[in-house]
């Protein structure tokens, strides 16, 4: 019996595309192959896909004349499957991630389960030898995108060169009450207390971090706001903090909130991560969908003003 050839093994194993114009990877997808947009999108997530034998599942992958898409003709046996944690994007050197709300970062202790620990334990089934380093936290009830490193080289360039890598970094929160501008900026100094509280001053207290948080309003009713975050600085608890400074916190926020907690959660999403690839300088764009139960909120439009 003949053994088959390197070209055939492949040919058995993928579907090999070349790209012909300026477009994206789900809709290269849908016309290369033929598919409904939710059939790409389940190729995209529970197949092996590279671009130029580089791993990817965004769907807004931006692809150019001449590259190579390689689709698996088989579903994954090892993929993620974790209602806490869903990978967005993977390569050698980071993974981006979205994580649900009620589960850490990373853990306090050796015992807490943690965003980072389902990573460590994906990379092993698939036999990776690597380690999920985190680089930044959200917190246990924020739900939305974070990035880890895989190796210690990449952890360190972007621990020391964060600010310059990470250009954009976006939350979208519902907060209690009307909003009564439609934007704004909220500076002040933040500083934890003996009882880890972080407190809010107009002036440094003495170990203070000067804290700066832009906001969007995007919709809005006598109960509460749809508000845009845009983050200049990434202190403890700033976004929770500055609500509550402006007298409209974060629903469900039972630290910093007034009570007021109409969906069970914190309703905080960390909807939107830009920055340039710590090895390749590459930008890298990362958006996800306003959770539904935050606006299901405002399905109401009688009680809805669109600003």
């Amino acid at each position: 019996m003949r053994n088959k050839t390197g070209a055939e093994y492949a040919a058995s194993k993928y579907n090999e595309l070349t790209v012909r114009e300026e477009t994206t990877l789900l809709e290269f997808l849908i016309k290369a192959m033929s598919l409904t947009r939710n059939r790409a999108k389940d190729i995209l997530t529970g197949h092996g896909i590279t671009v130029d034998r580089r791993n990817t599942t965004r769907y807004d992958e931006p692809l150019h004349p001449g590259q190579i898409v390689r689709v698996s003709k088989h579903k994954r046996s090892n993929q993620l499957l974790n209602k806490y944690v869903k990978i967005v994007y993977e390569d050698k050197d980071l993974v981006v991630i979205e994580k649900s709300e009620g589960i850490l970062s990373m853990p306090a202790t050796a015992k807490q389960y943690s965003a980072k620990q389902v990573l460590d334990e994906y990379f092993q089934k698939r036999h990776f030898k690597c380690t999920a380093h985190t680089v930044h936290r959200l917190d246990r009830e924020t739900s939305g995108l974070m990035m880890y490193a895989k190796n210690l080289e990449i952890a360190k360039i972007l621990e020391d060169n964060w600010h310059d890598i990470v250009f954009d970094r976006r939350y979208v929160a519902v907060v209690s009450g009307e909003m009564e501008r439609e934007g704004g900026t909220i500076e002040s100094w933040l500083k934890d207390n003996k009882a880890f509280i972080t407190y809010s001053s107009d002036t440094d207290p003495g170990g203070g971090k000067f804290s700066v948080t832009h906001y969007h309003t995007l919709k809005t009713s006598p109960r509460c706001s749809l508000v845009e975050l845009k983050l200049e600085t990434g202190r403890k608890n700033q976004i929770r903090v500055h609500m509550q400074d402006i007298g409209h916190p974060v629903l469900g926020d039972k630290k910093y909130g007034d009570g007021n907690d109409p969906i069970g959660r914190l309703c905080l999403h960390a909807y939107r991560l830009d920055f340039y690839h710590p090895r390749t300088g590459e930008v890298m764009n990362f958006e996800t969908p306003f959770p539904r139960d935050f606006m299901k909120l405002f399905n109401t439009p009688s009680n809805t003003t669109q600003l």
